[in-house]
């Protein structure tokens, strides 16, 4: 591929982090906005194709900011990838905090919309340009006390759709990628505090999460990166609107 420019949103850790390095390798500079200011230094720092905006992306500040530092460092725009999001608390509907639910909904949501609106004009530009929105398994079904979030994820599914057929005669793919639960820190934590609450062990645990997929392992945070990659390429330039599980064949969200 030739070179790209790419801006990932909360790139500086987890599944963010791994789809910035899968564009890094593959010869891409890439611009992250984390608000993480730590991370993303330490990041910027062992790569000089990284660059980077410190800061939380719900601030319409800070999205201005972002993309002047786009502008800057990169001149354009050919991949956007739309990551950052929360999870929100573990409650039922009935006891869900309302303004738990208008956080979920700025970042997951209201956020993606500004940043991408803010990077069309950018992306137009561009022969080869890609929007990639990362949604979850819990955008393809209901997900049991964690309803701002399943409802998010849901929302980029008809979000990207909409972009895809918008787009599209420019030339602009727009597809989700879903993972299902990521190996790594993450999900040990989530693991060790499900064992604590219910009186099991952390294997137990990983048994019963494991156990409505297919394939019995916690998805790799770098195929995830690679599978962004690929749509974002050469090979990837007839394929938009799409929903494109990475989970393991799961059959639900836990």
């Amino acid at each position: 591929m030739a070179e790209q420019r790419v801006l990932v949103t909360a790139g500086a850790a987890g599944i963010g982090l791994a789809i910035a390095e899968a564009f890094v390798a593959a010869g891409a500079r890439v611009h992250v906005v984390d608000v993480d200011a730590h991370a993303l230094d330490q990041l910027t720092g062992r790569s000089s194709a990284v660059t980077g905006t410190a800061g939380d992306v719900t601030e319409p500040a800070v999205v201005e900011q972002l993309f002047a530092d786009v502008e800057r460092e990169l001149g354009g725009l050919d991949v956007l990838v739309n990551n950052a999001g929360v999870a929100g608390p573990t409650a039922p509907v009935a006891d869900y905090d309302r303004t738990a639910w208008d956080q979920v909904l700025a970042v997951n949501l209201t956020a993606t919309f500004a940043i991408t609106q803010r990077a069309i004009p950018l992306l137009e530009r561009s022969d080869r340009a890609s929007i990639i929105v990362m949604s979850s398994v819990a955008g393809r079904y209901g997900y049991p006390n964690r309803v701002a979030y399943s409802t998010t994820k849901w929302g980029l599914v008809g979000f990207a759709k909409t972009l895809a057929l918008e787009l599209g005669p420019l030339g602009i793919t727009a597809n989700t990628i879903h993972p299902g639960a990521v190996a790594g820190a993450r999900i040990e934590r989530v693991l060790a505090g499900r064992a604590e609450a219910s009186g099991t062990d952390v294997e137990t645990e990983r048994a019963k999460a494991l156990g409505n997929q297919s394939i019995a392992e916690f998805t790799d945070p770098a195929d995830v990166g690679a599978l962004a990659v690929f749509l974002a390429g050469p090979h990837g330039r007839f394929i938009s609107g799409q929903v494109l599980p990475i989970d393991g064949d799961s059959k639900a969200a836990q």
